[in-house]
């Protein structure tokens, strides 16, 4: 991966950490809040677009690259959206019967499903010490249902929960990473967001749950998810990989779990148990192992493509 030279007019690293405790807020703002989680995660995306709209004043070129998109990139769009608000949904929902510690621990298991899309979908492989690291991680995922069942089967039904949502945030990634390669991240970001905000919103109406009639604080929770966790978080991290590795960030972000945890004990008092630290240091250790051992992933470029560059997948 290239880097440019260009010297940023912010500290990469010192970003880099801004952006971990940033995503680190996701979870304690989802437990704040007393809406559904179905409507907690629609109003995340959907706060996240109307604050990205006025972007588009200085990113003129992304609009024409919109228009330009091929129905093959629009289904695969729609299809990441997908993804994406089946994550939300099953993430947040996994925090109405487990503990923010176990839930985002175990969501941040991602990487190992990574690996088997990638093997198949993008022929990559990995070394045996990542798959020490990735077999530690699992072992640690199994010490948390563990004490999470002795605690109480719904505490279980929770972890098993973020456990799909990992897998789902990993179809995310896995389309992502073929989509990027022909698209820019400012016109990819804004399409998936709003496609996942309409799916989001499809699935609040099919089901009943009501988008308005909340109080005060819920939509000042709905604000701060959008703004802190998804456009501070996930929006840093876009921009420090012009100076940062994948690898690198991918490392920092395994930082989420202990900030979130931290966050927790603080804010709501949450009391981190002996398998939910156990468990958690195993899997941070595997899934430090996991990465720093395997291949870089083969056919992923940093280098943003130009707004013809969707009509390859036409």
């Amino acid at each position: 991966m290239e880097k440019s030279l260009e010297k940023p007019l912010f500290p990469p690293y010192l970003a880099l950490f801004l952006g971990v405790v940033a995503v680190s807020t996701s979870a304690i703002f989802v437990k704040l809040s007393d809406a559904p989680a179905p409507i907690i995660a629609t109003y995340r995306l959907v706060f996240s677009v109307l604050l990205t709209l006025p972007l588009l004043a200085w990113n003129r070129g992304a609009m024409a690259e919109i228009g330009k998109l091929s129905k093959k990139v629009w289904l695969l769009c729609i299809l990441s959206g997908a993804f994406l608000a089946s994550h939300f949904l099953l993430w947040f929902e996994s925090l109405n019967y487990t503990s923010v510690a176990s839930s985002t621990v175990l969501v941040t298991l991602q990487p190992l499903f990574a690996f088997i899309g990638g093997y198949f979908f993008f022929g990559e492989r990995v070394r045996l010490l990542a798959l020490t690291g990735g077999l530690l991680a699992i072992v640690g995922s199994f010490v948390i249902g563990w004490g999470d069942f002795r605690v109480g089967g719904m505490a279980l039904w929770g972890d098993f929960l973020a456990l799909l949502g990992a897998v789902t945030v990993t179809g995310y990634w896995l389309v992502g990473q073929y989509v990027r390669q022909h698209m820019s991240s400012f016109a990819y970001t804004l399409v998936v967001y709003s496609a996942t905000s309409i799916i989001l919103i499809g699935y609040d109406l099919v089901l009943g749950y009501s988008l308005t009639g909340y109080p005060a604080a819920d939509w000042g929770w709905f604000f701060c998810l959008a703004l802190f966790p998804t456009l501070l978080g996930h929006s840093i991290f876009n921009w420090i990989i012009k100076w940062i590795n994948t690898t690198t960030i991918s490392m920092g972000i395994l930082g989420e779990p202990i900030g979130t945890a931290i966050l927790a004990y603080f804010i709501l008092g949450e009391v981190v148990t002996l398998p939910q630290w156990v468990g958690g240091l195993i899997i941070i250790a595997g899934i430090y192992l996991f990465i720093r051992y395997n291949q870089a992933a083969k056919g992923v470029t940093s280098v943003e493509q130009p707004a013809t560059a969707p009509e390859k997948l036409a």
